[in-house]
Formats: C-alpha cells, sequence, structure tokens
C-alpha cells in the first residue's frame, strides 16, 4: 500500500505539469510550496480578488531558486472561458481551489457566489476536458451537508443547503458529476471541513475563525464567539488538506467521481477551541491569561455541529491526517507570532 510519503517520492522521480486555481490564496499557495518542494512543474491562475501577493513571496522565499523557476502564474479570471482555456493547456492535473468563499458573504452577495463558484467551476470543467487534463480534483465543502442532522457526516447523506454558498457547492458536485457520465472525465471533489493554518487572511468581515481569533488576541481586541459557544467544528490543518489533494490527484481510477471528506475525524466546541488558542499564546502575550469571550447572536446560514466521518478517504485514497488540531494549533501559532497579522 503506497502511503503519501511514497507518492511524493513517486512524483520526484517523474515531475507532472499541474494547474492551480487559486494559487495566491491560502490553501493555494501551500499547495504550491508543497509541489515545488518536490520538483513538479506548476502553472497558477488567480485574479487576486482573494489572494494575495505576499503569500507568493512567501513560497518563493521558502523553495529553492532551481524550484521557483518551474512555476509560471497567470493573472486572470476563472470566469474568463478563454483564460480558463489557456491556464489548461498542456496540465496533467487540476486542483482547483478558486472561489468565493464564505457563508455570510453568499448570503449578502449571492450573484457574485453564484458567478465565481458556479458559472467559473463550469469554465474550468469544459476548460480541462477540451485540453485532456487527466484529473479535475476540486474543492468541495462541508457546507453541503446543510441541515442533515447525522453526526458524523457521511458523503451520502446530505440535507438541504442553508446559504446560498452550500448552493454552489453543491451544484459543482452535480456538474462533475455530470461530467463523468457524459463525457467520461475523472474528477475528485474534496469536502474541506474548516481548513486552518498559516498565510490564512485574518482581516476582512468575512475571516476564518482561527486567523481571526488569533489576531484578537494579539491586538488585545474582543474575541467574538457567535452563540454559546458550543457550536462544533472538525477543524483541519492544512497540511492535511495539501496531502489529500495530492493523493486525490493521483489516486486509481476506482476512487474517481466521488466526493471526499477532507477532516481529522474530530470534534472541538468554539469554547474548546478559544481556550486552546488563549494558552498556546499566553505564552507570548501574558495580558491573555484572564481573557474571555465577547458571545454574540448565532450566525445565519452556519450549522451547529459538523463532524467528519473520514474513512471513505482513508480507504481509498489512503488519507491518513499528519496533524491533529492540537498539533495544528501549534504549528499554526508558531506561525503567526512570527509574521505580522495586522
Amino acid at each position: 500500500m503506497s502511503t503519501y510519503q511514497d507518492v511524493l517520492n513517486q512524483l520526484n522521480k517523474k515531475p507532472e505539469t499541474w494547474l492551480i486555481t487559486g494559487v495566491a490564496g491560502f490553501i493555494g499557495s501551500n499547495l504550491l510550496e508543497t509541489l515545488l518542494r518536490n520538483n513538479q512543474r506548476v502553472v497558477g491562475l488567480d485574479n487576486f480578488s482573494t489572494g494575495y501577493a505576499h503569500n507568493l513571496d512567501q513560497v518563493k522565499a521558502a523553495v529553492t531558486p532551481e524550484q521557483w523557476q518551474q512555476f509560471t502564474l497567470i493573472k486572470g479570471d476563472i470566469r474568463d472561458r478563454n483564460t480558463c482555456r489557456q491556464a489548461c493547456n498542456s496540465i496533467s492535473y487540476v486542483l482547483h481551489q478558486a472561489a468565493l468563499g464564505s457563508v455570510p458573504r453568499s448570503i449578502v452577495d449571492p450573484f457574485n457566489t453564484h458567478d465565481n463558484n458556479i458559472s467559473g467551476f463550469l469554465n474550468m470543467l469544459i476548460a480541462a476536458r477540451d485540453t485532456g487534463v487527466k484529473r479535475f480534483v476540486y474543492a468541495a465543502s462541508s457546507s453541503t451537508y446543510g441541515d442533515h442532522p447525522d453526526l458524523p457526516k457521511v458523503e451520502d447523506n446530505i440535507g438541504k443547503p442553508l446559504s446560498p454558498y452550500a448552493v454552489t457547492k453543491l451544484v459543482n458536485e452535480l456538474y462533475a458529476q455530470v461530467f463523468a457520465t457524459n463525457y467520461g472525465f475523472e474528477s475528485i471533489g474534496l469536502r474541506y471541513f474548516n481548513v486552518f493554518g498559516p498565510r490564512q487572511d485574518p482581516n476582512g468581515s468575512y475571516a476564518a475563525v482561527i486567523p481571526k481569533w488569533i489576531a484578537a488576541m494579539i491586538s488585545n481586541t474582543p474575541t467574538v464567539i457567535n452563540g454559546d459557544g458550543e457550536t462544533s467544528r472538525d477543524f483541519c490543518y492544512i497540511d492535511n488538506t495539501v496531502q489529500a489533494n495530492i493523493l486525490a490527484a493521483v489516486a486509481g481510477k476506482g476512487a474517481t467521481n466521488q466526493v471526499y471528506n477532507v477532516a481529522v475525524g474530530e470534534r472541538t466546541s468554539l469554547n474548546q477551541l478559544f481556550e486552546l488558542i488563549r494558552a498556546g499564546l499566553e505564552k507570548y502575550y501574558p495580558h491573555l491569561k484572564e481573557l474571555k469571550p465577547l458571545y454574540q447572536q448565532f450566525r445565519a446560514g452556519d450549522i451547529k455541529h459538523s463532524w467528519a466521518d473520514i474513512s471513505k478517504a482513508k480507504n481509498l485514497l489512503k488519507y491518513s491526517p499528519s496533524h491533529s488540531i492540537s498539533a495544528g494549533i501549534e504549528q499554526t501559532l508558531a506561525w503567526y507570532t512570527k509574521n505580522s497579522i495586522s
């Protein structure tokens, strides 16, 4: 049985050409760094609407000059068909991360969420199909489970979407299935569960909870919990997510045209998360010793509990999470305390 390290070793011996959409984003830039470190050729596509040049600068600093020369950046938008086709030319594997994220943002602006996440996704699928891409791996979402009450979440059991964002991610899965049926085009969807780690943006109204709380604690501003703090999530460190993408790209045909949960398989409440971050930062920032959260109203569109069954990914993709939430938080705090997040 091949392990993740075995797969990386094989890639090192036989480099491929990869396309990462949303390459300047949090997940995209971490994928880029891992692929370049393993001597792959990478094309990146980004319109910099939510990605940042400084993420790419950090990747450049982390790899060798020879590895960085294997990267080509295309500044462009997945909503433009010609750009998508250009980006997919001579590509073996697509890792499609580009999307307009955030449940609250989708509620405020459903049109742009649809335009990026559905129209842009379809453009990429067509371009990848028409240029002969071997495998299309895309970022799906745990939001697809909607109002289904069962825990842990199993891939085949989903409920009704609770936000425009969740609708777009469900439509992505349906389009991928239709392309498999009608065109024989191979894809794999990865339902991400609350990914976190270095380079995640702490700023803005729609920032994810972990970087937002880290920034608030460091700057001694209120740390807001929406609801009573007993809402729970399956927080997944970025290295686990990178692993799942690479394994999905090279998995055997029996694993294709399906969706997989990408998580750790553990539940953590927001109250527990608050204490994990507070305690981890206290050694750097003594003012946090007596810190208490500020509780506010539960946020519209959010689900109460999220917890993944990852047995399918383990069995078919050979996915094996390298970081628990506590190990991931430790790595994340070390990174944010060394890098400006203001």
